[in-house]
């Protein structure tokens, strides 16, 4: 910025041969300095940093369906078969997984370029004074917070990051390691942009969309509980860390004092309209249609997931595993049993996610009874099995639902943070930190919003969710609850990018996944092959292309 008004400046003194009245008039298609540093222009720069939110692709989508979903036992990647964005077919097995693979390459460069956009726009709010911008501290905050966004999912999917701030001269770039900072010290950074947001931003905004100060105290909290799980070198969790748990309770305290609460009902958080921007969604990423563009701005990075019976291309396919995981018994998971036989409508009884989450065969799809999903709406049931991800589509019947050949988009927002997971998260802090009878409501109050979210579903008439009642239907141990708090999580926030991050952050995605493609490999036989190795397969390795642009500065992961 600084060198373009340099250069700017001079081509504008050549301009002082020319005649007096010539000077007297703005040239057209020339910048002057307040042009590039007034209130105008750097909110336009805030806005392109929010932009990056949504400009993704399905080949590297932000919702990160492929590293958190696909990656998990949540599900299957779909498709035609296996060669199809064969990539994501090797990050499903955690096998083959290699270093030159563009997907993984192109996320890292757009996440950058959120992150250039977002110093950008700080480093041109650093240089105007309130009293000309009086909003300036506010959008610094939404900078601090938009930055802080883009390291968060940089941090969770490479571990192993180059951090770059507005002060950083751009001809130092190429000076700065991925391994410059320690993990621990990598994460304050980041949890040091939410806490700026947090202590700058207003608590609402008049602006939908814009980042405010509980989505700040929200974040903050999501940044310290993954803190605190303290990992050494190779990925191992060391320890957990009882100051950054002590900050979770503090910044959910203030989310849970706030304007947000849970919908009155789970599919209310899944729909377009008027349920956008709902009273549970404490930031989401801004879609559109029929705004003037072409298409609108739609979920590109989701397109793939519309089953094949209605556009293309039937990607991103819940696990049987996930299916039989919403079976109860009076009423609570079946935490030890539910894989022991597939889910059957019309013995088994379910938590009612489930509807909300899986299209089912025979089942009305996103509730249009008009819209019948069955099996021949599978691309390839033989391979990936006959169920379709619901939470990121929507009514084929909306003109939210876009057709963009050969696929099909929709407008629907995405919600980033939602007030279920500020329940969660302060629930497995308390949990963590022996407090778990202090869970206990929170955990239920999650339970008692899926026990009544049956509105939408009239045809499912065979759910049944009950609360926990320690001495009546569980012993609410230490043990129990961390395990119903893990359970809870599965099931609430299933399909929805999150699980393999979590397995990671709790140290068990080895002892989960190998499990998984043990069981798994009966109803998808390419998990025959697969295997989690440990120490390794949690992060994905530093891409090839990013470490010949550094010169070899940058270090690859370990193992790979």
């Amino acid at each position: 910025m600084k060198k373009n008004i340099i250069v700017l400046s001079f081509f504008l003194m050549l301009l002082g041969v020319s005649c007096e009245d010539f000077l007297d008039k703005k040239p057209n298609a020339i910048l002057s300095q307040d042009d590039i540093m007034g209130p105008e222009q750097i909110d336009k720069l805030v806005i392109a940093a929010y932009s990056m939110l949504g400009n993704d692709h399905y080949t590297e989508p932000m919702s990160l369906w492929p590293y958190g979903n696909v990656r998990s036992d949540d599900a299957y990647k779909g498709g035609r078969d296996e060669a199809d964005i064969q990539d994501f077919h090797f990050f499903e097995i955690s096998e083959n997984i290699n270093p030159a693979f563009a997907e993984p390459d192109a996320l890292w460069y757009n996440l950058y370029v959120g992150i250039s956009r977002a110093n950008a726009a700080l480093e041109a709010l650093n240089s105007i004074s309130e009293e000309d911008f009086e909003e300036k501290n506010a959008r610094m905050g939404e900078m601090r917070f938009i930055r802080g966004h883009f390291y968060f999912m940089l941090k969770i999917l490479f571990k192993n990051i180059p951090y770059i701030d507005e002060t950083v001269p751009e001809e130092e770039y190429g000076t700065i390691s991925n391994v410059a900072l320690s993990n621990d010290e990598l994460w304050e950074k980041i949890a040091q942009d939410f806490k700026f947001a947090y202590d700058h931003l207003p608590e609402e905004q008049e602006d939908v969309g814009r980042a405010n100060k509980h989505a700040a105290a929200a974040y903050l909290a999501k940044v310290r509980l993954y803190q605190a799980f303290e990992q050494g070198e190779n990925h191992a969790v060391m320890g957990i860390n009882s100051d950054y748990l002590e900050d979770v309770l503090n910044y959910t305290e203030v989310v849970m004092g706030s304007q947000y609460h849970l919908e009155e009902d789970f599919s209310f958080n899944f729909l377009p309209g008027d349920f956008e921007n709902g009273p549970e969604a404490i930031f989401s990423v801004q879609y559109s249609h029929d705004d003037g563009t072409l298409y609108g701005r739609l979920n590109f990075g989701d397109v793939l997931a519309v089953p094949q019976g209605l556009g293309c291309c039937d990607f991103h396919k819940p696990s049987q595993n996930l299916v039989n995981a919403f079976k109860t018994e009076k009423g609570l998971p079946m935490f030890q049993s539910y894989n022991d036989a597939m889910y059957n409508d019309e013995s088994d009884k379910v938590d009612p996610r489930l509807f909300h989450t899986v299209a089912i065969p025979g089942y009305p799809f996103k509730y249009n009874q008009d819209y019948i999903y069955n099996e021949s709406w599978n691309r390839n049931p033989g391979v990936y099995g006959v169920y379709a991800s619901l939470k990121e589509n929507v009514d084929p019947s909306c003109d939210c639902f876009v057709n963009i050949d050969p696929f099909y988009g929709n407008s629907k927002n995405r919600i980033v943070l939602r007030y279920a997971d500020v329940l969660l998260m302060r629930a497995e802090a308390l949990i963590e930190l022996n407090r778990e009878n202090e869970a206990l409501p929170l955990i239920n109050q999650i339970r008692e919003r899926a026990k009544n979210s049956t509105l939408l579903i009239p045809y499912a008439t065979n759910t049944e969710v009950a609360l926990y009642e320690p001495g009546v239907n569980c012993e609410w141990t230490n043990s129990f609850a961390r395990e119903a708090l893990r359970w809870e999580r599965r099931l609430e926030f299933a399909m929805e990018g999150s699980r393999f991050f979590d397995l990671v952050r709790w140290g068990i995605a080895d002892e989960v996944l190998n499990e998984f493609y043990n069981e798994e490999k009966d109803v998808a036989p390419y998990y025959q092959d697969a295997k989690f190795d440990k120490n390794k397969d949690e992060y994905l390795p530093i891409p090839e292309q990013q470490i010949n642009f550094s010169r070899g500065l940058y270090e690859q992961n370990i193992n790979y």
